[in-house]
């Protein structure tokens, strides 16, 4: 038995290095209610279907507490469908600029293609938001061979669903025959509970949420204590595997494959 399938996240784990597009709309959807939400609100349910994730910005004390400051009462389902009504066309009028893969993803998915491994992929995006990053992506040179969304989904992470649907469409199975990866504890919940292996990436992820040029500019002290603080919150939700960067992911899998020859399972 070998790895034939890896299905990777989007935002965070390919494109959008630090994941910067749904926080700066959030950020954007809060500010113009006169709520000032953190980006650690905004980024801790990060990798959720984006109105579940707006649901959770809501639930945040802080959030939570100045809405309520503000409007008398804590954000109502009807407030979150009004705000959700704005916030999609707020992300879609940014995605595009937020498509450009991470380094060393390109070459990662060459090689895993070299292997004749297929490449899926699941989001916390809708299917028309992804409709904006793929092409995007596309002329950078990344197409998937499958992409399924939350909303053709059952539900979304941290449930297996969307998993499941790429390995339907890929004709991949048994599941340990599959690794996820990606950059956030819903990305290592989902991969657990599909039953496949998982493994978190750090840097260029949402979890450190810096740009490229802000951990070029970390100190190697600096880097080393980021990624064990953010590996020890990817292993509690489930990483069987931590990488650095996506380029590692290729070391991972041949070590899988070895464990998977000495009968190991996910």
């Amino acid at each position: 038995m070998m790895i034939k399938t890896v299905i990777l996240d989007w935002a965070g784990t390919v494109v959008d290095y630090g994941s910067f597009a749904p926080v700066e709309a959030f950020r954007r959807l809060f500010e113009e209610r006169g709520i000032e939400a953190s980006s650690k609100a905004i980024r801790k349910p990060m990798g959720r279907m984006k109105k579940d994730h707006l649901r959770d910005i809501c639930s945040d004390p802080d959030v939570s507490a100045a809405w309520q400051a503000k409007y008398g009462s804590a954000p109502s389902e009807c407030d979150i469908d009004d705000m959700y009504e704005a916030f999609e066309p707020m992300l879609f009028s940014i995605l595009h600029q937020f498509a450009a893969p991470v380094p060393g993803a390109l070459k990662l998915i060459a090689s895993l293609r070299g292997q004749g491994i297929t490449i899926g992929t699941t989001t916390g995006y809708t299917r028309p938001m992804m409709d904006i990053i793929a092409p995007e992506a596309a002329k950078h040179g990344y197409s998937p061979d499958s992409t399924v969304t939350p909303d053709e989904a059952a539900e979304g992470r941290p449930h297996p669903w969307m998993i499941f649907r790429n390995a339907e469409r890929l004709g991949t199975y048994p599941m340990s025959a599959i690794v996820k990866c990606g950059d956030t504890e819903a990305d290592m919940r989902e991969g657990r509970n599909a039953g496949v292996w998982s493994v978190g990436v750090i840097f260029g992820g949402n979890e450190i949420g810096l740009t490229q040029a802000e951990t070029a500019a970390l100190t190697p002290a600096e880097k080393e204590r980021l990624f064990v603080e953010v590996s020890e919150r990817l292993m509690q939700a489930g990483a069987h595997y931590i990488i650095r960067e996506i380029g590692e992911l290729d070391g991972i899998i041949s070590h899988i494959n070895e464990r998977m020859k000495e009968g190991e399972q996910p």
